[in-house]
């Protein structure tokens, strides 16, 4: 017998009662005694009035609006134990440790743990000691954990960052795949899904596969307007400096700095250390590293803290005032929760994007390394039989008798396996032994592979625009009970408010806009490329990130409009801009060009000595 069985076998009789209607109505009372709060935050009431009548929720929330009272509150209104599911250990660790501030029974288990502080955690689980017991969604895979939650069923599942469960969320684990399946033997338990990043197709998803029934869906504002986005486009070699500057203001402390890499993470870690209380924060740290590190933010011992966005750190510190992304995200989803990190209390505070073209290499690079190319799959796939065969076997094969790719990203049959499982080209037991599955996993892969690309494309082309950022994001989520009205505050609404301020056009940009003007008044409704074309041939200087700067100068003075468009090319998507002049165009004047204003410009960056170069001799004085 196993040790999770032994514990449940005594505890047959220990079913929580189900909750008097009177703690049901009581959930103003609750707020007050048990969380110390007068009233509710936006929407929360609403959810939390769902939740404790037993109705199954998915709630899409902000990060930063309360969304773990919408589970807490209703938890302790219907007794018993409420089983909360994240993929964030930091973010349990955190979770948990507020509870107890706040006098409510709470543990974790999670790979973080021994395996006697999970025993334990087991133990009080089953007698009844806990009123939240949060864990992370790859326990369910450990024999006889199902078992046990049944033996004694909660009477709340809460399932924390429920995007993880969707192949078109930003972050999908695939850990959380099989959610649905173990959930539905803890039923009659309702289910409450929260996140702060959905579209709607994953809202659909996120209900399908956690098998959500008559599910009350509540989707509520996306706007931060005390989060001023600002946007800079700086190559890799420019952020460390300009990041050193944003900083100095006390003002723009405390701060957090997303980097790419954990390689980039660590250059900044080593650049700001000299100058700031900076942590560090990423994977292939210690986990008592990590711990500490996140500690002494929450704490303020720390000022800065770099993370990578890979890993995410379930930071929850009401007073960051700067959250900066030294490259390009993958997806906006992403993007979004993370810059939700600052002005959680609700004050002034900016979201500062740094990126470049080169930036698109990194994420090329992630998806080969976490989506490989079908052909890579299909090989493993074609080795697979009814009969089992063990991981480490079909390993050995994929490395030496497969064609598979030269240089073939660390990890990639692990990655492959990983996908064929998901997609249900194969199944895998607890051993490691695999077997064959459905021919048919090919088409949902290909799919999901082109979805991750278009994320990809889509954090890029939120870069050019030319409007307001917040709305932007708005517009994306589909969040239709927003009055649509701009934000006032980002870079685009207050382009004073740029990070490097603004400038007047020089002289060279002015005869640029001459230059566009004419060609619109001839030819309108130009596509941004053909424009370039244009241009080069009387100013050959121009490039065609002088030409973007220019164009965005120009819809900010609302003398031209821009228009996003696409072609389909080998059964792909190719996205393209067209330039239009508006009536405001059509009236503008060479005297109007004096009043229009440039981003200011980025500290030039030192050459690069050419190869076989002699360093200069410095002269003696």
């Amino acid at each position: 017998m196993s040790t999770l069985e032994s514990l449940t076998a005594h505890t047959d009789r220990l079913h929580p009662e189900p909750a008097p209607q009177s703690a049901l109505l009581n959930l103003r009372s609750l707020l007050n005694s048990k969380f110390g709060f007068q009233a509710f935050r936006n929407h929360q009431e609403e959810v939390c009035l769902h939740v404790a009548t037993g109705r199954d929720v998915l709630l899409v929330m902000p990060t930063g609006a309360g969304k773990s009272l919408c589970y807490q509150l209703p938890g302790l209104a219907r007794g018993g134990t409420t089983l909360v599911v994240s993929p964030l250990l930091a973010l349990i660790e955190d979770q948990v440790d507020k509870m107890k501030r706040l006098g409510l029974r709470a543990d974790r288990i999670h790979s973080g743990r021994t395996r006697d502080e999970s025993r334990s955690a087991c133990v009080q689980y089953l007698l009844g000691k806990l009123d939240f017991l949060l864990i992370a969604p790859e326990r369910f895979s450990v024999p006889g954990f199902l078992a046990m939650l049944q033996k004694r069923k909660p009477t709340l599942i809460a399932v924390d960052e429920a995007h993880c469960i969707s192949q078109w969320g930003h972050d999908f684990r695939p850990d959380y795949r099989t959610l649905g399946e173990h959930l539905q033997a803890l039923r009659p338990a309702n289910v409450v899904a929260l996140t702060a990043t959905a579209t709607p197709v994953v809202q659909d998803d996120i209900c399908k596969q956690l098998r959500l029934t008559d599910e009350a869906r509540l989707i509520h504002g996306f706007r931060r307007n005390n989060i001023a986005i600002q946007l800079m486009e700086a190559q890799p070699s420019q952020r460390l400096p300009l990041i050193q500057s944003l900083l100095k203001k006390d003002q723009s402390r405390p701060a957090m700095i997303y980097a790419p890499t954990r390689k980039v993470a660590e250059q900044l870690f080593e650049g700001l250390k000299s100058q700031f209380r900076v942590g560090i924060y990423h994977a292939g740290l210690l986990p008592q590293v990590r711990e500490k590190n996140q500690s002494q933010f929450l704490q303020g011992n720390l000022e800065v803290i770099v993370a990578t966005v890979a890993f995410g750190m379930g930071v929850d510190k009401a007073n960051i005032r700067t959250v900066i992304h030294a490259g390009l995200p993958g997806s906006i989803e992403g993007y979004y929760q993370e810059i939700g990190r600052a002005g959680r209390d609700g004050h002034p505070s900016r979201a500062i994007l740094m990126h470049a073209y080169v930036d698109q290499r990194t994420h090329e690079f992630f998806l080969g390394r976490d989506y490989p190319e079908v052909s890579v799959i299909k090989q493993i796939f074609e080795k697979l039989k009814p009969e089992k065969i063990h991981s480490d076997i079909l390993k050995q094969d994929f490395a030496s008798d497969f064609k598979s790719p030269q240089n073939q990203p660390e990890g990639a049959f692990e990655k492959a396996i990983e996908k064929l499982v998901i997609h249900r080209g194969a199944a895998i037991d607890f051993e490691g032994c695999v077997t064959v599955g459905v021919a048919s996993w090919e088409k949902s892969y290909v799919e999901q592979r082109r979805h991750k690309e278009k994320m990809a494309l889509q954090m890029s082309q939120f870069t050019q625009l030319h409007f307001c950022r917040m709305l932007g994001l708005i517009q994306y989520f589909g969040d239709q009970k927003d009055p649509g009205t701009p934000c006032g505050v980002c870079d685009s609404c207050d382009p004073s408010q740029a990070p490097l301020g603004v400038r007047p056009l020089t002289r060279e940009e002015q005869g640029w806009v001459a230059q566009i003007m004419a060609t619109l008044s001839v030819n309108d409704r130009r596509a941004s490329g053909r424009l370039h074309k244009d241009l080069l041939e009387d100013s050959p200087a121009i490039t065609r990130f002088d030409l973007e700067r220019i164009l965005e100068v120009l819809v900010k003075g609302g003398w031209v409009s821009l228009a996003h468009e696409s072609f389909e090319k080998d059964g792909k998507s190719i996205p393209f801009k067209t330039v239009s002049l508006t009536s405001q165009g059509q009236r503008a004047k060479a005297d109007d060009l004096a009043r229009l204003k440039i981003a200011g410009d980025l500290p030039s960056r030192p050459k690069t000595p050419k190869k076989g170069a002699r360093p200069r001799k410095r002269r003696k004085s």
